[in-house]
C-alpha cells in the first residue's frame, strides 16, 4: 500500500475519521455496550452520523474473534478506500488467561517471564482479533495510595525501565506482521504515577530535571524496545494536562526522541481540558490536542465534530492532520492489516489457546514466583498432616483476577479451596466475612479450635483498586482486622495469606500471624500457586518491587530518597531536631527488594577490581544457602554517590541476578559497572557522570550493608558510554 498515494485520494472527513476512537456497537447490533452516564453522553455527543460511522479509524473494547470478524467484515463493505479498522483493547496481565497483575509480576524480578506473560496475551489477544494492547504501563510510582499503583511495576527508575522493554518485546515478537504480533500502546504519558495525594485524575507537580531523570526513562525505554503507540495521561505537568502538552509530546516524544509512532488519548482527556481550566469548548479542546500532536482521540468527539470547521477556518494546519492520519495508516500497514484485514482472527485457534494448559501452567508458576512471604516464624512450609482451618474472605472467592483482567472470568480462577479440595488437604472451613462486612467470627472461632493451624485469606476486593481505587486508608477492612484479632487469642499459628493491590499498612496482620504471604492477585492459577508454596512445593523467591509503609502517613515513599541535612545518624545532634517522625519510624514496614524464603542466604567476600581503562569495574561476591532446601535467591546491586554537584539518593538499583543456590553450598555472583550507571541529569541539562567516590552495595534487599568503595577519577560525558546505558546483562554467577 502506498501511503502517500492513499492519503491523496482521502477526503477531508476521511481523514479526520482515522483520528477517531468509538466503541463496537457502532458497527455491530449484536454487541451490547455499556452506554449508560458518561459513556451515554459521549456517544450522543460524538458527532456520528450515518454517513461517517464508517470512516472512523479504530475501535476500543474487542474481545472475541466472531465479533471481530463480523465488525470489520460489515466495517468494509461500507468504507470507500477499503482502510481497514484497528482493534484495541487493555490486555495489561492476560487475556482470557489471567496472570498476576503487573505490580504482582514485577516481584518476580524476572524480565524473560515478564516478556513470555505478554507473548501469550499477545497470543490469546491476536486470535481473538484484537491488533493493539494498551499496555505496558510504566508510570513510576512512590505513593500506596493511588489505585492504578497496581498496574504499574513499581518505584525504581531502572527496574521499570528494564521491564517496560520486556513488555513490548512479548507482545510485538520480532515482525510486527506477524498474526500473533500485538501492537503495544505505552501509558500514561507522563507522569501520571505522581499524582498529588495519590489520587487518580489529580495534579502532578515537579521539577524538569526530577521528571526527566526519574519519571521519563521508562517511556523511552519502552520506545527503544520497539513500543509503537504512546497514550497521553489525564494529570497536568507544569500546570498543563499532559494531552495539550507540546513539551511532552512535541519537544520530548517527537524532537528529543524522535518517535514516530502513535499517539492517542487517554478515554475523553480532550474533552477534559475543559475541566482543567485550559479549553473553554470542546472545539478548543480539540484544537489544543491535536496541534500538541495527539493522533487519535479516544471517545471525547472532539475531533469528529470541530476539527473539519477548524481546518477550513485555517486554524489547524492541513499537514497537521495528514502527519496524524499518515501514521495511523502507516501503523495499519506496519500490523499487515492492507494486506489481510482479517489478520489474527481465528475462532477455532481462539478455542484452543485460550485457557490452554500451557497457558495455565505459565501463570500457576507465575504467581509462584510472584508471591513475596513476608514474614514466617517457622510455621511454613506446612506439614501434610496438620488439619487447617481455612477461614476468610478470599478463602473460597475468585475475585482473584485484580482490575484490568481482560476477558477473563472469575468462574474459571481456581480458589485456595477449590485448590485444596483438589490436593485432598485435611481442613474445615469458615467465611468470618465478606471483604468489608462481618458475617459470624464466631463460627470462625469454633472452626479454628478444631484445627492444628490457622489459614486466613484476607484482602482487598479488587473493586478497590485499579482505577479510581485511591483509599486514604490503606489498612485491611475493619472487620478483617478484628477478626484476626480474635484468632489470635486462640493462641494457635496463624497464616494470613493477602490478596491485595497495592502495599497495605499491615502492623496488626504482622502482629498477629505467624507467617504473612503477600499474594497481590494471582489471576487465573491462583489457588493452585498458592497451595504449593504453602506445602513446600514451590518455594517462594518474588521481592518488593515498592516499599510497604510502616504508616499511610508516610506517604509517599521511595526506597531511593535524597539524603536530608539533618538525619537521624548524625553525630552530637539534638535528637528533637533531626529529621523524623514522632510517631513512626522513618523506614518503611518493608522496603524495598524485600522478600523471604523458606531459606536462608548470607553473603560474604565481596571484591572489587577497576579495569584497565579506569571507568569499569568488576565485582563479585559469594552467596551461600545457609538452609536445608535448595532456593533462589535475588541478587540486588546498589550504588551510592556520596558527594556530587547534586544530591543523590542515598542508593540506587543497579542491577540484580537470580540464582539457583543448593542447600548448603554456595555460589559466586559478578556484576560489571561502568560510568554509564553513575550518570545523572544536572542542572543544566547535561547528562554525566561526576569524579569522585562511589559506594556499591550488595545483599538481599535495598537495605543490605555489605559494601566497597570504588572512584571514578575524572568526569564522564553522556555518549562515551551510550552503548552501556541500557545494558545491564552484567552479572554471572559461577
Amino acid at each position: 500500500m502506498n501511503i502517500k498515494s492513499l492519503l491523496q485520494q482521502m477526503t477531508l472527513q476521511e481523514k479526520i475519521g482515522q483520528l477517531v476512537q468509538i466503541l463496537p456497537s457502532v458497527y455491530d447490533p449484536q454487541t451490547s455496550d455499556t452506554v449508560t452516564g458518561p459513556v451515554a453522553q459521549l456517544m450522543e455527543e460524538s458527532g456520528l452520523t450515518e454517513d461517517n460511522r464508517y470512516e472512523l479509524g479504530s475501535v476500543i473494547g474487542i474481545h472475541q474473534a466472531e465479533q471481530a470478524f463480523r465488525i470489520q467484515q460489515n466495517y468494509l463493505k461500507h468504507n470507500r478506500l477499503g482502510i481497514p479498522l484497528l482493534f484495541m483493547a487493555d490486555i495489561v496481565h492476560g487475556h482470557r488467561t489471567i496472570y498476576p497483575v503487573p505490580l504482582a509480576l514485577a516481584s518476580m524480578w524476572d524480565s524473560d517471564e515478564v516478556e513470555m506473560m505478554a507473548r501469550q496475551s499477545a497470543i490469546e489477544a491476536t486470535a481473538s482479533g484484537l491488533h493493539v494492547t494498551f499496555s505496558p504501563m510504566v508510570d513510576l510510582v512512590r505513593d500506596a495510595r493511588w489505585g492504578r499503583v497496581m498496574e504499574s511495576t513499581g518505584e525504581d527508575v531502572w527496574l521499570n525501565g528494564e521491564y517496560a522493554a520486556a513488555f513490548v518485546r512479548g507482545y510485538q515478537s520480532e515482525d510486527l506482521k506477524q498474526a500473533d504480533s500485538l501492537a503495544a500502546c505505552v501509558k500514561h504519558f507522563a507522569a501520571y504515577g505522581a499524582a498529588e495525594g495519590g489520587r487518580d485524575y489529580n495534579t502532578v507537580d515537579m521539577s524538569d530535571r526530577e521528571l526527566r531523570e526519574f519519571y521519563l526513562p521508562a517511556y523511552l525505554r519502552a520506545i527503544e524496545a520497539g513500543a509503537r503507540l504512546i497514550m497521553t495521561s489525564f494529570n497536568v505537568v507544569d500546570g498543563v494536562p499532559a494531552t495539550a502538552s507540546t513539551y511532552l509530546l512535541r519537544q520530548i516524544l517527537r524532537k528529543e526522541w524522535e518517535f514516530d509512532g502513535v499517539t492517542i488519548s487517554d478515554w475523553s482527556s480532550i474533552k477534559e481540558l475543559i475541566q482543567h481550566g485550559v479549553a473553554g469548548s470542546l472545539a478548543e479542546a480539540g484544537e489544543k490536542g491535536i496541534k500538541a500532536g495527539v493522533d487519535i482521540d479516544m471517545m471525547s468527539g472532539a475531533y469528529l465534530n470541530h476539527l473539519e470547521q477548524q481546518i477550513d477556518d485555517q486554524v489547524v494546519s492541513m499537514d497537521l492532520l495528514d502527519e496524524a492520519v499518515r501514521r495511523i495508516l502507516m501503523l495499519k500497514q506496519d500490523l499487515g492489516l492492507f494486506e489481510d484485514p482479517y489478520r489474527g482472527i481465528d475462532p477455532e485457534l481462539e478455542k484452543r489457546v485460550h485457557l490452554s494448559e500451557s497457558h495455565r501452567n505459565t501463570a500457576r508458576r507465575l504467581a509462584e514466583k510472584s508471591c513475596v512471604l513476608l514474614k514466617n516464624d517457622q510455621i511454613l512450609p506446612l506439614a501434610e498432616d496438620q488439619r487447617i482451618a481455612l477461614i476468610g474472605p478470599f478463602a473460597a472467592s475468585t475475585d482473584v483476577l485484580g482490575p484490568w483482567a481482560g476477558n477473563g472470568k472469575r468462574e474459571e480462577a481456581v480458589s485456595i479451596r477449590e485448590a485444596f479440595d483438589e490436593a485432598n488437604v485435611d481442613y474445615v472451613f469458615a467465611e468470618g466475612s465478606t471483604i468489608d462486612t462481618e458475617i459470624d467470627w464466631d463460627q470462625a472461632m469454633e472452626v479454628a479450635a478444631q484445627a492444628e493451624v490457622i489459614l486466613l485469606a484476607l484482602g482487598e476486593a479488587s473493586w478497590m483498586s485499579g482505577e479510581a481505587g485511591s483509599r486514604t486508608d490503606i489498612r485491611l477492612p475493619k472487620t478483617q482486622r478484628d477478626g484476626l484479632a480474635r484468632l489470635a487469642t486462640l493462641g494457635k499459628p496463624i497464616v494470613t495469606v493477602l490478596f491485595n493491590g497495592r502495599p497495605l499498612d499491615l502492623r496488626d496482620v504482622v502482629e498477629h500471624s505467624d507467617a504473612v504471604l503477600e499474594a497481590w492477585y494471582p489471576g487465573t492459577e491462583s489457588g493452585r500457586a498458592i497451595h504449593r508454596l504453602l506445602y513446600g512445593q514451590a518455594i517462594p523467591s518474588g521481592k518488593l518491587t515498592i516499599s510497604f509503609p510502616y504508616h499511610v502517613g508516610q506517604l509517599p515513599l521511595r526506597y531511593d530518597a535524597l539524603p536530608t541535612g539533618r538525619p537521624m545518624t548524625i553525630e552530637g545532634a539534638d535528637p528533637r531536631y533531626t529529621s523524623k517522625y514522632l510517631d513512626a519510624p522513618n523506614e518503611a514496614l518493608f522496603p524495598f527488594g524485600f522478600g523471604l524464603s523458606y531459606s536462608h542466604f548470607s553473603y560474604t567476600q565481596l571484591r572489587l577490581h577497576e579495569q584497565p581503562q579506569g571507568t569499569t569495574w568488576e565485582a563479585s561476591v559469594v552467596v551461600t544457602n545457609d538452609g536445608s532446601l535448595d532456593a533462589e535467591e535475588i541478587v540486588q546491586w546498589y550504588v551510592q554517590d556520596p558527594v556530587a554537584d547534586v544530591s543523590r539518593p542515598l542508593r540506587q538499583l543497579k542491577g540484580y541476578e537470580r540464582v539457583l543456590v543448593k542447600a548448603g553450598s554456595s555460589r559466586e555472583v559478578t556484576f560489571r559497572i561502568d560510568a554509564s550507571m553513575l550518570m545523572y541529569q544536572h542542572p543544566d541539562d547535561s547528562v554525566k557522570a561526576d569524579a569522585g567516590e562511589f559506594i556499591l552495595y550488595v545483599g538481599t534487599d535495598s537495605t543490605c550493608v555489605l559494601h566497597e568503595k570504588f572512584w571514578l577519577k575524572q568526569t564522564v560525558e553522556k555518549g562515551q558510554f551510550d552503548e552501556h546505558i541500557n545494558d545491564r546483562s552484567t552479572s554471572t554467577t559461577r
